[in-house]
């Protein structure tokens, strides 16, 4: 069994192993990365040969770094990148360059429908019709997005959203409110196999999920890093958050919201922001959470969308691709009784 785990901001951890009478044996760990002294590479070969190939990640964690020598260093991976390296070679984790992606940008649509394309989508995938795929979206109106399970009128000030001209809607997916002002969010959506993902705990998945666009934001001179669970931030302030769920056959939705361009204080109005989740990161001010692409680019809007589609194509050898008709006609059919009606964005009233 093979297994490749890419440690997000890190190395490259592979893994080769076999298992016997329900044991690892033959296991062999090798990858990019630094380790001291040479012979700390032995001590976990040895300590994970022999294990139960029951074991859950953290059992093989335990186990590698209770047999690290005491002066060892580890550079660019860690033990528990190394078991979620061998929990994907067990599983059968596939990578990211054993599939033909597709990206997507079409022009603009309702966030009604935005939202049930994300469904359909990731569906058709984890059905196989269709391969995986990155979209970008196109806003037609401001929209306030809340999370799946976020009470409405806890989370917006519906009068306010009006005055101000916002349409509210409700998503799949858990997570927070995404504030979008038309032509001012940079949103995608990630629809992929399970098996890219399998043997990662959520936490990893998110960050695993999102490295290319790190890598993109990074091209452009900002000091992009993720921000566990689910934050793409910079020293200069926070500039995305993340959200994901997995739905029939396994497949992988995975949406993220940037902010290009932002009016905070248009912002403080129309959400209803706690206390503690400003004390939580550590800020007084909701306008001082969100630090923009545009103020730390320069760049438009399009050039950032331009710069992140080349980055996946070059990584992933992506094609351009087209949502289908009938993929439409399915959106459309969920737009009409379930994302505009009532009883779905008030379903955590």
């Amino acid at each position: 069994m093979h297994g490749e785990y890419k440690v997000p901001g890190g190395k490259l951890v592979v893994v080769d192993l076999e298992i016997v009478d329900g044991a690892f044996a033959q296991f062999r760990l090798a990858g990019d990365f630094f380790l001291e002294p040479d012979s700390a590479l032995d001590s976990i070969n040895a300590a994970v040969n022999g294990l139960s190939a029951d074991a859950d990640a953290q059992q093989i964690a335990a186990v590698i770094r209770a047999a690290l020598p005491a002066e060892a260093t580890l550079l660019g991976f860690t033990p528990e990148s190394v078991a979620t390296a061998i929990r994907r070679a067990v599983g059968n984790a596939t990578t990211w360059k054993d599939y033909e992606w597709e990206v997507l940008h079409p022009g603009p649509l309702s966030p009604h429908m935005h939202l049930a394309l994300d469904q359909v989508l990731t569906e058709e995938v984890g059905a196989g019709r269709r391969g995986p795929t990155l979209r970008f979206w196109e806003w037609d109106r401001s929209t306030v997005v809340i999370g799946s399970f976020q009470s409405l009128r806890n989370e917006v000030d519906l009068e306010a959203a009006e005055r101000e001209g916002f349409t509210v809607v409700r998503r799949i997916s858990g997570g927070g409110a995404m504030f979008i002002e038309e032509g001012s969010g940079i949103t995608y959506s990630l629809y992929a196999p399970g098996d890219l993902v399998r043997g990662m705990s959520f936490q990893e998945s998110y960050a695993y999920l999102d490295e290319w666009v790190i890598t993109a934001l990074k091209s452009l001179g900002i000091d992009a890093f993720y921000q566990p669970l689910n934050d793409i931030t910079s020293p200069s302030g926070k500039i995305g958050g993340a959200a994901q769920k997995r739905l029939g056959g396994g497949a992988v939705l995975h949406h993220v919201t940037m902010s290009y361009d932002m009016d905070g204080e248009k912002m403080v109005r129309v959400l209803r922001i706690g206390r503690e989740k400003l004390s939580d990161k550590g800020t007084t001010s909701a306008a001082k959470r969100v630090d923009p692409l545009r103020s730390q680019t320069g760049l438009a809007r399009a050039e950032i969308i331009d710069r992140m589609a080349g980055t996946f194509t070059s990584l992933y050898n992506a094609k351009p691709g087209e949502i289908t008709p009938d993929e439409y006609a399915q959106a459309e059919k969920l737009v009409a009784e379930k994302f505009t009606t009532p009883e779905w964005l008030a379903r955590v009233p």
